[in-house]
Order: structure tokens, then C-alpha cells, then sequence
């Protein structure tokens, strides 16, 4: 069985530890553990793991995050995954900083990412997880926010948070996005 996991974020050093690039911290943790790096190919970085007899093919995409639908698309076409098999991992500002939850479909909660990925799609049924990011900013300042790097008070829970978002991953895989939500979302 083979599963699409696509990591959100920006490429480039300028936004390595962004807000917004959460979800590539998260396949970076996840391909870390395999000892398997990323290559560069068309329209994202992507690297393959093995997880309990599934391959789980991480995409990274380097169209910059408003754009990332274009990738997305793509690499369903080229693994030929269905939509039910793959899942967005994605910074979320309207969740406390560290909070995970999973979600079978949603809105776009105004996430370009998401955005461009559901006109993609046409549809804004496919799984996704969300990692909190906080809302402290000022009003009309939430571009500013999830383009700063993490403080250093986030970095002190990061580990433990990014570690429960990778096993989350995992479980997605392994026993299917109902009981890995009933399993952990809300801890």
C-alpha cells in the first residue's frame, strides 16, 4: 500500500524555521528516522520510506506554499495515490502553539497553501493534519506571523509536539485516519 504525505512550507534557508514550514520539519523528522534523505525532482523534494510494509512517499513542495496544489497534484498523478491515501501536513494559526489534529476534510481556514491545493483538487475532502501555531499577532499582521521563525519558548515543547505529529503519521497509515483521530487528536 502507498501513501502521498506532503509536507508544507517555503524552500530556501530564508524560511527554514518559519511558522509556516512546520509540515516540512515533520517529513524532515520522519525521513530522519529512516536514515533517508531528500532529492531534489519535479516540483518538490521527495524522499521514500517504509513504515510497517507501506511506503509512504514524502513530498516537499518547492513551489512556495500559495502554490502548492500545482505539487500536490502532481505527485498524486505520478504515485497514482488516491485522494483517500494521502495526507497535507500544515501549520494551523487557529490552533494553540503544539496542538496536532487530524481531519478527514475541511476548510481552508484561510491557509493559501490549502487554498491552492483544494482548487487543484476541486474538492476539499482529503485528509490533512494541522500543527497549531499560535495567533499571536496583531490584526492584519498573520502573514508576518507564520513567516517568523519559532520562539524560543516554542522550541522548548517542539520536540515532544513534532514527535506526536510524526507518530500521527505513522498511525494514519497503519490503522486508517478514523482511529488515529480517535486515538490522538486532543492530546
Amino acid at each position: 500500500m502507498k501513501y502521498l504525505i506532503i509536507g508544507l512550507g517555503n524552500p530556501g534557508v530564508e524560511y527554514e524555521n518559519t511558522r509556516h514550514n512546520i509540515g516540512f520539519k515533520m517529513l524532515d523528522k520522519l525521513a530522519g528516522l529512516s536514515n533517508i534523505s531528500f532529492s531534489t525532482e519535479r516540483l518538490a523534494d521527495v524522499a521514500q520510506v517504509k513504515f510497517k510494509g507501506r511506503t509512504l512517499v514524502l513530498v516537499k513542495p518547492n513551489t512556495f506554499m500559495n502554490l502548492s496544489g500545482k505539487a500536490v497534484k502532481f505527485w498524486m498523478q505520478q504515485t497514482k495515490v488516491d485522494i483517500e491515501n494521502i495526507l497535507v501536513v500544515t501549520d494551523d494559526i487557529s490552533l494553540p502553539f503544539g496542538i496536532v489534529r487530524m481531519r478527514k476534510k475541511g476548510s481552508d481556514g484561510g491557509h493559501n497553501g490549502l487554498k491552492d491545493i483544494q482548487n487543484q483538487l476541486a474538492t476539499s475532502i482529503y485528509p490533512r493534519l494541522r500543527f497549531g501555531v499560535g495567533s499571536d499577532f496583531s490584526r492584519g499582521k498573520q502573514a508576518e506571523y507564520v513567516l517568523d521563525n519559532f520562539t524560543d519558548q516554542d522550541y522548548i515543547t517542539m520536540d515532544d509536539r513534532t514527535d506526536l505529529a510524526v507518530k500521527m503519521i505513522q498511525a494514519f497509515t497503519s490503522m486508517g485516519i478514523g482511529r488515529t483521530m480517535s486515538d490522538f487528536n486532543g492530546k
